[in-house]
């Protein structure tokens, strides 16, 4: 197995503003796994290091220390699983076996999200099928996904928001957490009307103090969930008994025990985070056990990034709306994966059935 390399850049079309500071671009690393028979097998490793305090450098480390363990000779190690019976043995050994030899050199799942990626886009391409064929008998088609409108002033907000929904969005997450979120949160509600599902997310920039505050006032506006308002085990569960407003966790959700830890109504899944699809789909099965709902978002991945997350919410469906319709917010990409009425149809192509981004 030969492993390559790439670092890119994705800009903005228009500057992010979020709890988490402003974003003009996006930098990924692209992974290449090339098997014996040459097929080639893409991954991404999307860190976002305002947002999960793992940079580029670090991941590029971790990608680079694993060389050893996947361009080792096929005999080299052994061991089945579920990898073996998905594509057989590549590298050093079967899928998960190579998986667990690159843990073991460095436990990032940042980097390992993209060996996996790569491993199941073999695994499709070798079987003539979509990644999520080789997940479930009955994938589904086409996965939700909310509209997310970014933190802007509340005429701006409102705009953004009413044109979603003329497009065929039934739900639309609003970013919270800077200021004039009431006004803010008001606008928007009014623009959409009241049948369209609105969430919010405030990626842990408030107090529990000033959460409970705002979400007493809020909760008029007919919420779904809010994302994030608080951070930590400890704050979050202090919250959700105070409000009537569901709770969903995603940065919490890194924290050890979260997800079997029964303080959310819902928690928000990260390909990235996760360690690629394998972990998601293991978080997904704690999460679901512990009670709470599950919906997948991204971390402003590329399209390869956003393949493997429609994969796997095509494999878990039925699901709430996903975040996952970012892929527009990037110039040059809005054809990519593109969103028709509300949904994204899932890759039906070989493996992940994407291009990668260079």
């Amino acid at each position: 197995m030969e492993l390559s390399l790439d670092r890119a850049v994705l800009r903005f079309a228009q500057p992010l503003r979020t709890a988490h500071g402003t974003l003009e671009r996006r930098e990924l690393i692209e992974l290449r796994l090339t098997d014996a028979g040459g097929l080639v097998g893409r991954g991404e490793s999307a860190p976002l290091e305002p947002y999960d305090g793992v940079s580029i450098e670090r991941t590029l480390a971790a990608l680079e220390a694993y060389r050893a363990a996947i361009e080792a000779p096929a005999g080299a190690a052994a061991g089945g699983g579920p990898g073996a019976a998905a594509g057989g043995a590549r590298g050093g050994g079967d899928g998960s076996t190579l998986l667990d030899r690159c843990r073991e050199i460095d436990d990032l799942p940042q980097a390992l999200a993209a060996v996996d990626m790569a491993l199941w886009d073999i695994a499709g391409k070798r079987a003539g099928r979509p990644v999520c064929e080789l997940l479930s008998d009955a994938p589904a088609e086409t996965v939700a996904v909310n509209a997310s409108i970014a933190a802007d002033a509340p005429e701006l907000a409102a705009r953004a928001a009413a044109a979603a929904v003329a497009a065929g969005y039934s739900c639309v997450k609003l970013k919270v957490g800077t200021a004039e979120d009431a006004e803010r949160v008001a606008a928007v509600r009014s623009a959409i009307g009241a049948q369209t599902t609105l969430r919010l997310d405030a990626n842990g920039a408030w107090s529990l103090e000033e959460a409970e505050r705002m979400l007493a006032a809020l909760a008029r506006h007919g919420l779904e969930l809010v994302e994030e308002p608080v951070h930590g085990l400890a704050e979050t569960r202090a919250l959700r008994e105070r409000v009537t407003v569901r709770i969903a966790i995603d940065e919490t959700a890194a924290i050890a025990g979260a997800l079997t830890a029964r303080i959310a109504d819902a928690v928000c899944l990260k390909i990235s985070r996760c360690g690629g699809i394998g972990g998601l789909l293991a978080a997904a099965a704690l999460v679901r056990a512990s009670g709470a709902e599950v919906y997948l978002s991204s971390t402003y991945d590329g399209p390869l990034g956003i393949a493997a997350a429609l994969h796997a919410a095509a494999a878990l469906a039925p699901l709430p709306a996903c975040g996952l319709a970012t892929l527009g917010l990037f110039a040059g990409h809005g054809e990519v994966l593109r969103v028709v009425a509300g949904e994204i149809a899932v890759p039906r192509g070989p493996g992940l059935g994407v291009s990668g981004l260079l």
